[in-house]
C-alpha cells in the first residue's frame, strides 16, 4: 500500500508504516536539517523540504497516483501544554486544514492524523469537531482516541491524539494496546555507560542484548550512533551526584534548588518504569525527568531514540539541537506500526471478501 507523509519530521510515522510493509512514496518536511535526516533514513522516498503551502497540489496528484493512505502530524505548538494555547486566535492551530486538502485531492482509502491530546479539548472541542466534520463531508468515517505509547511496547508514557479515517460508511477503530510493556532498563541498559562529556561517533556494543527490546533495537545496525553525552557544568555534576537512584530534586539542599516551569526537573528516570514524554530538550536536567537512572548525566540522543522506539540503524544528523528536536517531536515508530497493522489487516480482509 502506498503512503504520503505530511509534516513528516524525521519519519516516525513513516518508519512504523514501513515496518508493516507500506511504501511511503513522498514526504513533506519544511525544516531542511530534519528533512535531510528523513531522506538519509528513507532513501526510497521522495522528500520535499519546503512549506506545505508552497507546493502545487495538482502537480503532486498528477505525479503520484494510487495513494492508499495519507498520514501526518501538523505542528502542534498552538495546542501544546507548554504553549500559551491561544486557541482560535493562533494560526498554527489551523495547519490541519492542509492535511484535509491533501486527503481531498488524493482520495486515499485511509488517513491517519496525529497531534497532541489537547487538540481534542481546546476551545471546547472546536478543532476536533471541525476535523471530524470536514472528513465526514469528504466521505470518511473517523475514529478519534488518545493513545499512550507505553501500551504498545514503547518505554515511554507519551500520549498522542489520533484521527483514523476510512472511506465509506464503516468506521475503523484504533488499537488500544499490543499487550507489550518495556521499561527504561529494558530499553537502554545495554548501551555504553559513558560519563558526562564522553562519547564518539560510533560505539561497539559492550555486551549481548539484555532484553527482547534491545534485540529489536539492534537489528540491522552496525553499531551505536548518536551516543555522546552532554558535558554538564561542575555545579550540575555536583547536584546530580547527590541524587540517588529513583530520586529527584527533593533530596537536594535548598540552596541548590532552582525554579523551573517543567515538572520532573533534576529527577532520575525510573529503571523499572516508563520514561515521561521525551521533549526537545532532554539533554539538560532542568528541562524535565531526563537524568539517567544510575549515571550522573542526562540521556544521550541515542538513549532518547531508544525510549522513542527508533532502532539503532536509524541515524540522526545535523547539530545537537536539531537531533534533540528530531527525536523529541517524533511519533514512536512502534506505536505507528500497531496502527499501520490495523489498516493493513482491514484492507487485506476487504480484498479477500471481494
Amino acid at each position: 500500500m502506498r503512503v504520503v507523509d505530511l509534516f513528516a519530521g524525521v519519519g516516525g510515522l513513516s518508519f512504523g508504516f514501513t515496518m508493516a510493509n507500506f511504501e511511503t512514496v513522498f514526504a513533506i518536511e519544511h525544516d531542511e536539517s530534519i528533512a535531510n535526516t528523513y531522506k538519509l533514513n528513507h532513501p526510497e522516498t521522495d522528500v520535499f523540504s519546503t512549506d506545505i503551502e508552497k507546493l502545487n497540489l495538482k502537480d503532486l496528484t498528477n505525479k503520484y497516483k494510487n495513494i492508499d493512505v495519507v498520514i501526518g502530524g501538523p505542528p502542534c505548538q498552538g495546542f501544546s501544554q507548554k504553549g500559551k494555547r491561544l486557541s482560535l486566535d493562533d494560526e498554527r492551530n489551523y495547519l490541519f486544514r492542509y492535511f484535509i486538502e491533501f486527503v481531498k485531492a488524493f482520495k486515499p482509502k485511509y488517513f491517519l492524523l496525529e497531534n497532541v491530546p489537547n487538540i481534542t479539548t481546546t476551545s471546547n472541542g472546536f478543532f476536533k469537531n471541525e476535523i471530524i466534520c470536514a472528513f465526514n463531508d469528504l466521505g470518511y468515517e473517523v475514529d478519534v482516541d488518545i493513545l499512550t505509547a507505553s501500551d504498545f511496547g514503547v518505554p515511554q508514557n507519551r500520549k498522542r491524539a489520533f484521527f483514523l479515517g476510512k472511506k465509506g460508511t464503516e468506521k475503523l477503530l484504533l488499537p488500544k494496546t499490543n499487550g507489550k510493556k518495556t521499561t527504561v532498563a529494558d530499553a537502554i541498559y545495554d548501551l555504553p555507560k559513558i560519563k558526562s562529556g564522553e562519547g564518539k561517533d560510533i560505539h561497539n556494543y559492550p555486551c549481548e542484548p539484555l532484553s527482547d527490546y534491545q534485540k529489536l533495537m539492534r537489528k540491522g545496525s552496525k553499531g551505536i550512533y548518536n551516543h555522546q553525552a552532554t558535558k554538564h557544568s561542575e555545579l550540575a555534576l555536583k547536584k546530580l551526584s547527590m541524587i540517588p537512584k529513583g530520586m529527584g530534586k527533593e533530596v537536594l539542599p535548598k540552596e541548590l534548588l532552582t525554579k523551573s516551569i517543567f515538572s520532573g526537573t533534576w529527577t532520575r528516570l525510573k529503571e523499572d518504569g516508563f520514561a515521561p514524554t521525551i521533549t526537545t530538550r532532554f539533554d539538560t536536567p532542568s528541562s524535565g525527568m531526563f537524568t539517567h537512572p544510575i549515571l550522573d548525566r542526562c540521556i544521550t540522543v541515542r538513549e532518547g531514540a531508544r525510549l522513542q522506539s527508533f532502532p539503532d540503524r536509524f541515524i540522526f544528523y545535523g547539530t545537537k539541537s536539531s537531533q534533540l528536536k528530531q527525536v523529541g517531536n517524533a511519533v514512536p515508530p512502534l506505536l505507528a506500526y500497531s496502527i499501520a497493522k490495523i489498516i493493513k489487516k482491514d484492507n487485506d480482509n476487504e480484498n479477500l471478501s471481494r
